[in-house]
């Protein structure tokens, strides 16, 4: 071959071409991995769904049938409910179920659940069942975040004040009742806890107040707000 030829010249790897590869093939592997977290998680959520409402529904009967006995009433509460709406009487912009308790048809008790927003560490969440003659049949807490040893007397397996509520209701010259004693009310405070039994006393007296307002309409079968 002539000296003087040129040769051709040698194809040669760009080093900011095999970057750019290498990170592509990262995002791609990145994202892959990403999608099959994501399905994962949507497989799981949705084979596990049912177990857990059936779980929670358990758990609310099991309460309910301790504020209201099953001898009580005889239709099913779980179809024989109506949703309200009303934040100044339950502490919560969503919608609440009423279920509603009857024998041989007639009314006996509406069960609900209102948010004492007042409590020392946030929303307490309480269940309350109120006879047609607007008295207590039963309070209970569902979920708070009060501080144990303090707060947290409000759990039937720790003290048994929440079960003073039962029996009581409204009465017309009995606006100072319805505080704990501290506030020259009717009901027991906790010692070093005041807050979260003040909390707890104003959210049922709510109840009762929207009970109140409502009353038999709220057993009609067309109510729904």
């Amino acid at each position: 071959m002539d000296q003087n030829t040129p040769s051709t010249p040698s194809k040669m790897t760009r080093p900011g071409g095999n970057l750019r590869r290498k990170m592509i093939q990262s995002a791609f592997y990145l994202s892959l991995f990403t999608l099959a977290g994501i399905s994962f998680l949507l497989v799981t959520q949705h084979i596990t769904a049912e177990p857990i409402k059936q779980a929670e529904k358990q758990v609310l009967l099991k309460t309910i049938d301790q504020i209201l006995p099953t001898t009580q009433y005889n239709n099913d509460l779980f179809t024989d409910t109506i949703t309200v709406t009303s934040p100044d009487y339950l502490g919560t912009t969503d919608p609440v179920t009423i279920y509603r308790a009857r024998f041989n048809k007639k009314p006996v008790a509406v069960i609900f659940k209102v948010i004492a927003t007042n409590g020392y560490s946030g929303n307490i969440e309480i269940i309350t069942g109120i006879y047609q003659d607007g008295t207590l049949s039963g309070v209970r807490v569902l979920k708070h975040r009060e501080t144990p040893g303090l707060g947290d007397k409000i759990e039937t397996r720790k003290t048994d004040w929440v079960l003073g509520f039962s029996g009581e209701r409204l009465q017309p010259d009995q606006k100072r009742y319805w505080r704990v004693k501290k506030d020259g009310g009717h009901f027991d405070q906790f010692t070093g806890a005041t807050i979260t039994p003040r909390a707890i006393v104003k959210a049922v007296k709510t109840a009762l107040d929207f009970y109140q307002q409502n009353g038999d309409r709220l057993y009609d079968s067309t109510q729904s707000n």
